[in-house]
């Protein structure tokens, strides 16, 4: 064989070689992962009805990836501590955050810690809330007529509580209420548990918020008037929504699961796989059903594109409402 041809071959196998050993630890990596439990933080306390929801993901998830995703619960600041968290975190996949839908909105309102289109890894989309307005059982107020008459009678003397200042229950009260031409007060809370709490507590008038107060409506604890979403619900058909009264209010959120900037394709392409087959599953599905919501799946790519438009989309509703920082 002439020397020249075994000088070539050889070449072509070193380089093959060498080729192969750059790509192999980022294939090991993705190939090894998770080699330890994974920390899924909600943003939201314990008991709530993201709470249930994410738990469920969780250990379905754990199922598909052989290691245990644990939930940390960071409740406060609107949802808002997951999305700090993940701006510090090693990108390796070992900690991820639902993200909800306030952190399109909140950069809008006041100085925040992330930049949603930089500093996030957008997974996957996997549900979205169902939110309403509940009232106690024996409040006056029985329908949003009710509700408007009161308010432009007594301005800011309905209170209603939510999930926090810039949470989409707050913003679709809002919106609501700026276009009923009539004023609210506000009650922020950490999350769905405090405001369930406060309202049969009687310490508050109402309470906006995802399907949480679903038990105490079936027992007869809570009324709920109208619900945000584009139709009507299954579980409360008879329940009108803001959007059919005439208020043009809709709002139902999707969320999913989200890593920090900068994560391994393999190791988020692993991630999308194993919550993406979680909607697959019976436990899931029955969780979701109990609090009202339905699957709502976007990939990587999908997911990233919603965050991006949503942001926009975002900023035009916060300007609408007078709510953006001052400059």
């Amino acid at each position: 064989m002439p020397q020249s041809f075994k000088s070539r071959r050889t070449f072509v196998k070193a380089s093959v070689a060498a080729g192969a050993a750059i790509a192999l630890p980022g294939l090991a990596q993705a190939q090894a992962f998770p080699a330890k439990p994974i920390r899924l933080i909600c943003p939201w306390p314990a008991g709530g009805s993201t709470d249930a929801v994410m738990r469920s993901l969780a250990e379905s998830a754990s199922k598909s990836l052989g290691q245990q995703i644990i939930i940390d619960n960071k409740p406060g600041a609107g949802g808002m501590l997951g999305a700090n968290e993940l701006v510090n975190a090693k990108p390796d996949g070992y900690t991820l955050s639902q993200l909800p839908h306030g952190v399109f909105r909140i950069p809008h309102m006041q100085k925040t810690q992330f930049d949603p289109l930089k500093d996030f890894t957008w997974i996957v989309c996997l549900t979205g809330y169902t939110f309403g307005m509940v009232v106690p059982a024996d409040s006056p107020i029985k329908s949003v007529k009710d509700l408007v008459d009161f308010a432009k009678a007594n301005p800011e003397k309905f209170t209603y509580g939510s999930t926090g200042t810039g949470t989409s229950p707050h913003l679709a009260v809002e919106e609501f209420a700026q276009r009923a031409g009539i004023k609210l007060t506000h009650v922020p809370f950490k999350g769905n548990a405090d405001n369930m709490q406060a309202i049969l507590g009687g310490h508050t008038m109402a309470a906006s918020d995802a399907t949480g107060w679903g038990p105490h409506v079936e027992s007869g604890k809570l009324r709920l008037i109208v619900t945000y979403g584009s139709k009507r619900t299954k579980r409360w058909p008879n329940v009108p929504t803001l959007d059919e009264l005439g208020y043009k209010t809709v709002s139902d959120s999707p969320f999913g699961v989200c890593g920090p900037k900068g994560m391994d394709p393999a190791v988020t392409q692993r991630l999308h796989d194993a919550f993406k087959k979680t909607l697959d599953d019976p436990a899931v599905l029955a969780t979701f059903e109990k609090y009202d919501q339905s699957v709502i799946y976007l990939n990587t790519a999908d997911y990233t594109k919603f965050a991006r438009d949503t942001f926009a989309s975002e900023k035009a509703v916060i300007e609408r409402l007078g709510l953006a920082a001052k400059t």
